[in-house]
Formats: structure tokens, sequence, C-alpha cells
């Protein structure tokens, strides 16, 4: 998506990540446009001469406590094990900077996190390249290593004042969801207001009528897309990047936001299977539980709808709005069909 920009956006977000490097312990080294979706992510070189990834925030997007604290859960996991990228502080030992606003960005924070040597398991919209042998092996890893966060999550202690979003039944389906509106949104037609507002209504219904003891709820990666899976060299080959939208929540929306986007492949079944394997073998995950993760897709799927009505100017978001309607209201069909 970073190479899609408009040129002139690509320099104020270039000069902007120079102003950033006045903070860290760097060579004399050109910021490496990466990615930009929520944050702007850079390749830098550090003094030391190894890389790390410069994130330029999303003004407005998480204040000072909660970037601080997507650091700290992050450093956590990095200690248990967990091939996590971990924090590198600035010249003066904090974990953020914060930049100033000039005419091309509001104020802003930055960070500094230790890059992780691979390639993503894939990209969303194209098909993976790997043999189904293969798929399934990465899969069930990415089981293992999802099941482990957990586990980890769970025996670590936030401090104080820790703060992150919830993905809990307000954060999707209440009047504030944590990505937007989605039945109420720029770019939406009469049609699919109504048909979305309806929809709410019954996944409303729908979360609220499942028993608590089948829903593990704690700290989540929520967003383990194929660009946020790295396949690495190292022991269990799967690391996670990205812990931007790391939030209490369902843990089944973890394991649905891994499997929305591999619905089109021809080895989905396996897939999932593997997925669900991988996870059952280092943490419980009952049927009960599972018999949700049809509900957990569908509003996984719909996150993205007031996603993307926030930012029109991403290539291609009308395009895909539609899709994300569309989509959304079919697995709904779907699922009150098997209901």
């Amino acid at each position: 998506m970073a190479d899609q920009l408009p040129q002139t956006i690509r320099d104020a977000l270039q000069k902007r990540a120079l102003e950033a490097l006045d903070h860290w312990p760097v060579r004399a080294h050109e910021p490496l446009l990466m990615k930009y979706r929520e944050n702007a992510v850079f390749r830098i070189t550090l003094e030391d001469g190894q890389f790390a990834a410069l994130r330029l925030h999303r003004p407005g997007y998480h204040d000072e406590t909660s970037l601080c604290s997507e650091l700290q859960f992050m450093s956590a996991l990095k200690l248990g094990g967990l091939d996590v990228p971990s924090p590198v502080p600035t010249s003066d030992g904090q974990s953020l900077a914060r930049l100033p606003a000039n005419r091309h960005f509001p104020e802003q924070h930055v960070d500094v996190v230790s890059w992780i040597e691979g390639v993503p398991l894939g990209q969303s919209g194209t098909p993976l390249a790997h043999s189904a042998d293969m798929q399934a092996e990465i899969f069930f890893s990415v089981g293992e290593g999802m099941a482990t966060m957990h586990e980890l999550a769970d025996s670590w202690e936030p401090p104080e004042r820790f703060r992150r979003p919830a993905w809990d039944a307000e954060g999707l389906l209440g009047e504030k969801p944590l990505w937007g509106r989605f039945w109420d949104c720029r770019g939406l037609p009469s049609d699919s207001i109504a048909a979305l507002s309806a929809l709410r209504n019954e996944l409303h219904q729908a979360l609220a009528a499942i028993s608590p003891g089948d829903l593990d709820y704690g700290l989540i990666h929520a967003d383990l897309v194929r660009e946020n899976i790295f396949l690495t060299e190292n022991e269990g080959n799967v690391a996670f990047i990205d812990f931007d939208d790391a939030g209490h929540g369902f843990r089944l929306f973890d394991l649905a936001t891994t499997l929305l986007k591999n619905r089109s492949e021809p080895a989905y079944p396996a897939i999932e299977k593997a997925l669900i394997s991988g996870y059952r073998s280092r943490r419980a995950l009952s049927d009960a539980a599972l018999a949700s993760l049809p509900l957990f897709m569908v509003l996984r799927n719909l996150t993205y709808i007031g996603w993307l009505a926030e930012r029109p100017e991403i290539p291609g978001a009308a395009e895909r709005l539609s899709r994300y309607i569309a989509e959304s209201l079919e697995m709904a069909r779907k699922l009150k069909a098997a209901a």
C-alpha cells in the first residue's frame, strides 16, 4: 500500500521520519517506507548496525498512555519467549517521542521497535503461494503461537496505568465501535444502511445469548492478518508483528481475524483445522466455544466497513467497501440459515 501513495505524501512522510530520527541513536541512513496503514512504518538502521522499525503513529488514534501500554504488552510477550518486536528506547531512555505539529502533520507520537527478520505469510487478496501441506504446517504454528500469546497474556500482570481498547460487545457493536459505525458511515447506500442496522441488532442478540463461560476473554492481538504474521528461520517459524490494535477482547476474535481473509483459499478447510489444532495443542478451546467462530467472523468482517469508510484516501477504498458490505451480508445469511 505504501508504494501506491502519491509522491507528495511520500515526501512529507520521509521528512517526518527524518525529524523523528533525531530522538534515536542511528546511522546516517535514509528511512525506507515499508507500510502505510494506521501507522507509517519505516525501516531504519540503528547505531549498532541492526535494522529496526520506526513507526509514525496515526494522529488521534491512540494517546500516549495507550501507546506505552502497547509497548509494555509486547515487552511482556517477548520476555515470555514469543517472537515479537521489542521496544527500542530513545537516546534519553523514553519509550516514545512526541513530534510537534507542522504544516503537513498535527502533533503525533513516534516509536521504534526491533526488526523481525522474515517474510509476511502473504498479502490480502493474493492467493497463498505455499503448497497445501505447507499451509497446514504454517497455520498449525500460527495456532500454537496464538495460544502461547493468550497464555502469556493471562499470566502477566499489566502495570497500573495500562490501558488498551476493548474489543467487547460495545467495541464491536456499540454506539461508538472501535473501527467506526459500520451501519452508519460515509459511502453507504440506503439499502445497505437498513440491512446493516438490522444485522447489528441481530448480532447484539446472538452475542448476548452465548454463555459467558464459552467465551474466553483477555488480551488479544486483534489484527493477526497475513501481513502481520511473519515466517522466520527461528524455531517455530512464525512471528507476530503490529500490535497497534491489541487490547482486551474475545480470544475467538483472534482466530476469526486470521481465518477471515483465507476463506477463498482452496485449502481453507485444512487451514482452519490446522489453526485450531495448533491452538488446542497449547491451550484449551472447547467445541462450545468453536460453535461461535462463524459469528465472530461476521463481526470481524463488519469492522472493515467502518475502518474503510473513515479512510477514503486509501487506494481502492470505495470498491473494497462495497465488497465488505456484500460479504458481511452474505456471511450473515449463512449464519442465520445454519442456526
